[in-house]
């Protein structure tokens, strides 16, 4: 048995190389004359190009040598003087220096005056007018001519003194040295022929074939005259040349055939060949050998299968089972490898299970304790230096609530994959749990920390993708050094952690430790307790600034502002308390109530014949509550608020959270006749074009434009502003009017309506009427607003005395 498979593997073996080798020299026979052939046309096309690049370079020299000549100041005197002899004498200096063939002085009669290689012939009209005209029309003209049987390559310019007194040709003669040294740069065989109209035999000028060049001649007139690759001859004489046509001047025709012989080319491609079959018939003998010495090994794996099993049983999973077999001794060693991999398979299993992160594959936060405390260990030992970051996922609560957990899946995936792009792999990365994650940089300074920050924050500017979506996510991330900010890994750890949450508060980035964030946090953590007390409490109070119209000249309408007045701390600025409202989620039940109290307040005054239109800002997370519209109607209809009553401002981030649903609840809100407003726009990422797809009544412009609008760039952006919001059919406001510089530029630019502490700062609801009553923003105007059926039978009016004057 044994026997029989040693014979099956060698005759296997040398039969499925023999069908190879023989494949392989019958592919190689026939691909050898096509690629010859290919070779040539490559070499002719490359040998064309040269041939034209010398001829290119000969005139260049050639024209260099005649302008030099024609500028010679004895030259055109002795031009001017007709002294023949100083003619002669300065044309045969000159071409001597650059070893020109032939130059010539033509008069402007088109007259030979001096001729170099034939004096007894002055005085005939030169030959070729055709490069005179050209001369005369672009300074100098080149060409290729026959001249007493001889090509040359000639070069005719002007003298001028200042005006063309005479004409200077140079040239070079195209003899059997010329052609030599061209076959020298291509390897190619070069002929020049002439023929005459009427003759049928081209006339050899120069040629690197010797005789032979007079049967090329004879086959020439078969081939047409563009210059493409033609074959002639057969067999071992096959040539593949390429004909190159020159401008044709009265009844002569010059030619330029590059060529190469197709059994030259072929040639070396058959030396590869039989080194191929040299090659195989070596092969074979070896894979004879080889063959025989494969089957003497493989038939004694009793001794590797009870090796291996010994292996496992000690542990080690390391090495698999050499051997291999189709019989029973081969299946056996196959199910010995399922064995030991199985097992192993477990065992890494478990490790990563209790160690790696499922989602991610990194290192969990047990993987990270210890590898922290190893470092620890080790910094203590040597004095080497560690850091630790912290760092969570901005708006990543947003993605997983309103898109689902499979996209906040892949938003953790993506991030994990960015970091592990952007550090070393001796550093720890770590997903702690939700969207957290830990880094732990050991022997580096703080300088290279913070340069891994700021790499780690700009990786995660750029939108995460999702099914063509992008996902903005961004990064706050806190740092924590040893030994300065903790000894052992839980206080670097709750450092680091405070510090994340500084950088969140700050929308810094990220934020190094300092010993100040234990206060601040305490502080923040005490006021974040006394929020929930705020409402309960009524320390919380609605405050109402006017929005002036700048056509009409008074008040149409209020922004409700919410006012916290602590009573120990006293007036808490929004600026402190909104921001952890709304990552604590608090933010809804504070909406509601400055909802409730704004809609009570403008029915309320409604009631009272002062229908003022009254805006309310919500936030990113109010926009992404789907209750919303339904809240909204309650409150209308339990203080019989008119729907165009209320405004509600939304900043630009708040529907650049999710975009899809932000735009469902506008379209919704906009469906109840709830007017709707971009706040603060221009301090975002959302543009006009994106903006004219919400159902969306009126922008308004951030205070930070306004104050600057004695800045020309500033005032251009503002007045563009408001006249593409126009042209969306938008009304614009503008907040933080401060004097009436401001406001005359705003109604110079036709901004509908402003706001500011130079008309009012925000005031109480009874403060708010009383101001009213004396402001000349206030005169009396009949009511514009949507109101109920009932109502338009009469005009409703701001109160206002009748002694204030009107504008």
């Amino acid at each position: 048995m044994i026997r029989r498979l040693r014979t099956r593997i060698i005759v296997f073996v040398v039969a499925l190389l023999a069908v190879v080798q023989v494949v392989a020299y019958v592919v190689v026979s026939r691909a050898n004359s096509t690629n010859a052939r290919e070779k040539i046309v490559a070499e002719l096309e490359v040998g064309e190009r040269v041939f034209a690049r010398l001829l290119e370079q000969n005139r260049e020299r050639l024209a260099q040598a005649a302008r030099v000549m024609a500028a010679d100041y004895a030259l055109r005197e002795a031009v001017a003087s007709d002294d023949q002899d100083t003619v002669v004498s300065a044309l045969t200096n000159h071409g001597g220096r650059i070893k020109a063939d032939m130059t010539l002085l033509v008069s402007l009669d088109r007259r030979v005056v001096a001729d170099t290689i034939a004096s007894n012939e002055r005085g005939r009209l030169f030959e070729f007018p055709q490069l005179i005209d050209q001369a005369a029309r672009e300074g100098g003209a080149s060409s290729i001519e026959v001249i007493n049987g001889r090509a040359y390559q000639l070069v005719v310019v002007p003298v001028l003194t200042p005006m063309p007194t005479a004409w200077i040709a140079v040239g070079f003669v195209i003899d059997d040295n010329v052609v030599s040294e061209l076959q020298q740069l291509t390897s190619l065989q070069v002929s020049f022929l002439e023929r005459h109209d009427g003759d049928h035999q081209w006339g050899v000028l120069a040629s690197t074939l010797g005789p032979s060049a007079v049967d090329l001649a004879a086959q020439l007139p078969s081939l047409p005259g563009a210059a493409q690759v033609h074959s002639i001859g057969g067999g071992d004489n096959e040539q593949q040349l390429k004909v190159i046509t020159f401008d044709r001047h009265g009844d002569r025709a010059l030619v330029a055939v590059l060529q190469r012989s197709v059994a030259t080319a072929v040639a070396a491609f058959n030396r590869l060949q039989q080194t191929l079959a040299a090659l195989g018939i070596v092969s074979m003998l070896l894979s004879i050998g080889g063959a025989v010495l494969i089957a003497m090994n493989i038939t004694r794996p009793i001794t590797h299968l009870t090796k291996a099993a010994a292996r496992i049983q000690d542990g080690d999973y390391s090495n698999p089972v050499s051997v291999t077999r189709s019989d029973e001794i081969g299946a056996l060693a196959c199910t010995l490898n399922h064995m030991r991999e199985g097992i192993a398979e477990r065992e890494r299993e478990i490790l990563r299970l209790a160690y790696r992160d499922t989602l991610t594959d990194l290192p969990n936060r047990a993987l990270f304790h210890d590898r922290l405390e190893h470092a620890i260990l080790n910094a203590h030992r040597t004095g080497a230096t560690l850091s630790v970051l912290m760092m969570d996922l901005d708006r990543f609560k947003y993605v997983n609530d309103s898109l689902g957990h499979g996209v906040g899946d892949h938003v953790l995936r993506e991030v994990a994959n960015r970091l592990s792009a952007l550090l070393r792999q001796a550093d720890t990365i770590a997903r702690l749990g939700g969207d957290e994650f830990a880094i732990l940089l050991e022997n580096v300074d703080e300088r290279y920390v913070t340069k891994v920050a700021n790499k780690i924050l700009q990786a995660l500017e750029h939108p995460i993708r999702y099914e063509d979506q992008p996902l903005d996510v961004g990064s706050s991330i806190g740092i924590a050094h040893f030994p300065e900010h903790g000894e052992n890994s839980s206080k670097l750890l709750r450092n680091a952690d405070i510090a994340m949450y500084v950088a969140k508060r700050n929308k810094g980035g990220y934020a190094v430790y300092d010993a100040s964030y234990d206060t601040h946090q305490q502080e923040h953590l005490s006021l974040l307790s006394e929020i929930r007390q705020a409402v309960e409490g009524h320390q919380l109070r609605v405050y109402y600034q006017p929005k002036v119209g700048l056509t009409s000249g008074i008040v149409e309408g209020v922004e409700a502002l919410i006012r916290w007045e602590h009573p120990r701390r006293g007036f808490v600025s929004p600026a402190e308390f909104i921001p952890f409202a709304e990552h604590t989620g608090y933010i809804k039940v504070l909406t509601r109530w400055v909802l409730e109290q704004a809609i009570r307040q403008c029915g309320q005054w409604r009631s009272n014949g002062m229908p003022l239109q009254v805006s309310v800002n919500i936030s990113a997370r109010d926009l992404l509550n789907r209750e919303l519209p339904e809240l909204i109607v309650q409150l209308l209809d339990r203080y019989g608020t008119p729907a165009s009553l209320l405004c509600l401002e939304i900043t630009e981030s708040g529907f650049m959270e999710d975009p899809a649903h932000a735009q469902r609840v506008l379209e919704r809100l906009h469906e109840l006749g709830i007017v709707l407003s971009i706040d603060d726009y221009g301090t975002g990422y959302s543009s006009l074009s994106y903006v004219a797809r919400l159902p969306v009544d009126e922008l308004k412009i951030d205070r930070s434009f306004v104050k600057q609008m004695s800045d020309s760039t500033t005032a251009t952006i503002v007045r563009s502003t408001i006249e593409l919001g126009h042209s969306l059919g938008l009304k614009v406001v503008a907040e933080g009017v401060e004097d009436e510089a401001d406001l005359r530029t705003l109604r110079v630019y036709g901004c509908d309506q402003a706001q500011g502490y130079f008309m009012s700062r925000p005031l109480p609801a009874k403060e708010l009427e009383e101001w009213l009553k004396h402001s000349e923003w206030s005169r009396p105007v009949a009511a514009t607003r949507d109101v109920s059926p009932e109502e338009t039978s009469s005009k409703i009016t701001v109160l206002r005395p009748a002694t204030l004057r009107s504008k």
